[in-house]
This record gives structure tokens, C-alpha cells and sequence, in this order.
């Protein structure tokens, strides 16, 4: 009777360590602390720095591999590959990328390329094909941006309204896209917030969007999210790479304006 014990607890408590594995391993190669090329160190090595068993290293890598970051060969070891053979659009990928500083400019750019290529052509779809569930839940979010009062339900909003958009497809490869543009909207807030007009300036493209979606005219659906992101990336292409922080002028903004400034 003892004896199953062990074995079910081991199931609880290897996932997490799996994931910190992961998880540092992950966000090191994307920092470049181990940079493409280089090899991992030997398996007792990471096993004794994580302080686990072989077992979890190799599942660790497993993931690190099947998420394109290393390749794992008997005579070469565990070797980190080009970044253009990573899968970019993975949660983790995306996360480690973009770590917890300000992500640089460029970077963020090129992830406003990629949901100027999903996003519009997701709103346009979903006018043709969102149901009444559909469209409440894309107008109670649009009402939850109108009425948030502080950063969180702004943004909780702002990613509900996206998500939203992304399901009335009714595509699954379209909501395949979840999990990149949730944490492409992370991203893009780390540096929204502290910038002026990010908010309310943008809050009537999302609201034409809505609006496009209820009507079913797909042609203005796929407009009006060009036009909710094209603000975004004008105003990402006028930071400086790092996160350029607000200047005196700025900062001095009236309250309404500095209540609002994270939207995407």
C-alpha cells in the first residue's frame, strides 16, 4: 500500500520541474547566454545544476527540440540552432524572447508584421461567420475597454476582444493563433503602457471593428483591424529600441489619457 505513494507524488512534482528546466534553458538561448551553435552541457552536468534526474534534463530537451531551439544528435550533442528554424509563435518561444525587460523595437515590429497578416484577415472571416454568441462576446469585451479603470481589466479587455475576433472564425487553424496573439499582446503591452493616447486614441478602431463584425461586412471588419494596427505600429515605430520611456512633456498628460494606455 505504501509503495504507490512515492509514484504519485513523483507525477505532481516532475512537470514543474520540467518546466523550470525548460523554462531557464529556454530563456537563456533566446538571451544568447547560450548562443546558436553551441552545445548544451553534458546531461550530468545539467542535472546537477537543477539538482534532478536525467529523466527531466531529457524530457526538458525533448521539448526545447520539438520547439525547434536545439537539435540532439549522438555525435554532436545538444547543439542550439538558427533562430529562423525556431517555432517563433510558440508561447514559451515568444515568452523567453521577450523575457522581462522592454523587448527592442525590431522585435517588436516584426511580431506587429506577422498580426498585420492574421488579424485582419481573421476579423474579415469572422463577419461572414460569427454567431450572436459570437458578436456579445466581441461587443461585452469592446464594452469592458470602454468602461476599464485601471491597467489590468484594460488589458484583460483588450485580449479578450482579440481572442474573441479570433474564435468567430470558426477556423481552427485561425484559433490555433490563441496562444501567439495572447502572449503577442503581452508583449505589446510591456511597452504600451506608459505611452500616451495608446488607449482611448485606439479605442474607436476597435469599436468599427465590432461594428463591421455585427453588420457581416467583411471588407470593413478587415479595414477597421488595419486600422487597429496600424496605430499600434506607429506608435512602436517611434520608440527607440529598449523602450523609450515618456518624456516631461509626456508625462504630464491629463488623467483620463494616463488611466488608459495599453491597448493593441
Amino acid at each position: 500500500m505504501a509503495k504507490p505513494r512515492p509514484r504519485t507524488i513523483s507525477r505532481v512534482v516532475k512537470p514543474g520541474r520540467i518546466h523550470a528546466v525548460l523554462a531557464t534553458l529556454g530563456s537563456e538561448i533566446a538571451r544568447d547566454v547560450i548562443p546558436v551553435g553551441a552545445t548544451l552541457p553534458p546531461e550530468p552536468d545539467l542535472e546537477a545544476r537543477f539538482g534532478v534526474g536525467r529523466g527531466v534534463v531529457r524530457e526538458a530537451i525533448k521539448t526545447l527540440a520539438a520547439k525547434g531551439l536545439v537539435s540532439v544528435g549522438p555525435r554532436h550533442g545538444t547543439r542550439v540552432l538558427p533562430r529562423h528554424d525556431w517555432s517563433l509563435l510558440d508561447r514559451d518561444v515568444l515568452s523567453w524572447l521577450v523575457g522581462k525587460g522592454d523587448p527592442d523595437r525590431e522585435l517588436l515590429l516584426e511580431i506587429q508584421e506577422v498580426r498585420s497578416i492574421i488579424e485582419p484577415a481573421a476579423a474579415a472571416l469572422a463577419a461572414k461567420r460569427a454567431t450572436k454568441t459570437d458578436r456579445l462576446r466581441i461587443n461585452a469585451a469592446l464594452a469592458a475597454m470602454e468602461t476599464s479603470h485601471d491597467q489590468a481589466s484594460a488589458i484583460a479587455a483588450d485580449k479578450a476582444f482579440h481572442l474573441a475576433v479570433l474564435d468567430a472564425t470558426h477556423n481552427r487553424v485561425f484559433q490555433g493563433f490563441r496562444g501567439a496573439i495572447d502572449t503577442i499582446l503581452s508583449t505589446v503591452f510591456l511597452v504600451a503602457v506608459g505611452s500616451v493616447g495608446w488607449f482611448d486614441d485606439n479605442l474607436p478602431n476597435h469599436a468599427s471593428v465590432a461594428h463591421a463584425i455585427d453588420e457581416g461586412n467583411s471588407r470593413k471588419a478587415r479595414a477597421a483591424m488595419e486600422q487597429v494596427l496600424g496605430f499600434t505600429e506607429s506608435k512602436l515605430s517611434k520608440r527607440k529600441s529598449g523602450g523609450a520611456r515618456l518624456s516631461p512633456s509626456q508625462s504630464t498628460a491629463k488623467p483620463k489619457t494616463q488611466r488608459k494606455q495599453y491597448v493593441s
